[in-house]
């Protein structure tokens, strides 16, 4: 699986931005997907996650609310709407796959990684 992230930028504090993940390789459709982030200095960290049907959508409690993470199977691509954008939001964001059917929330459990794309928040 291959996994390329885009729509990442620079933004103000306030504004919105949606990044996307595309797919390739195998069968989207059977995979959990999952948006983390990361900052120099400091661990990878959760953001949201969903089921492989779209149903289930689970998000950490920093971005409860102003996220939404869904996806499009048809299209291979998961999307993370990002509204009212903090600068402590500033980090490189990633997109990651997770076979089997249960969504988590450590990043050790999945298994293809996208490169990051850059979203910087300013005050």
């Amino acid at each position: 699986v291959q996994l390329q992230a885009s729509g990442g930028g620079l933004v103000q504090a306030g504004d919105s931005l949606r990044v996307s993940c595309a797919a390739s390789g195998r069968t989207f459709s059977s995979y959990v997907m999952g948006w983390f982030r990361q900052v120099p200095g400091k661990e990878r960290e959760f953001v949201t996650a969903i089921s492989w049907n779209g149903v289930s959508a689970y998000y950490a409690d920093s971005v409860k609310g102003r996220f939404t993470i869904s996806r499009n199977n048809a299209k291979n691509t998961v999307y993370l709407q990002m509204n009212g954008l903090k600068p402590e939001d500033t980090a490189v964001y990633y997109c990651a796959v997770k076979n089997g059917m249960g969504v988590s929330r450590e990043s050790r459990e999945y298994d293809y990684w996208g490169q990051g794309t850059q979203v910087t928040v300013s005050s």
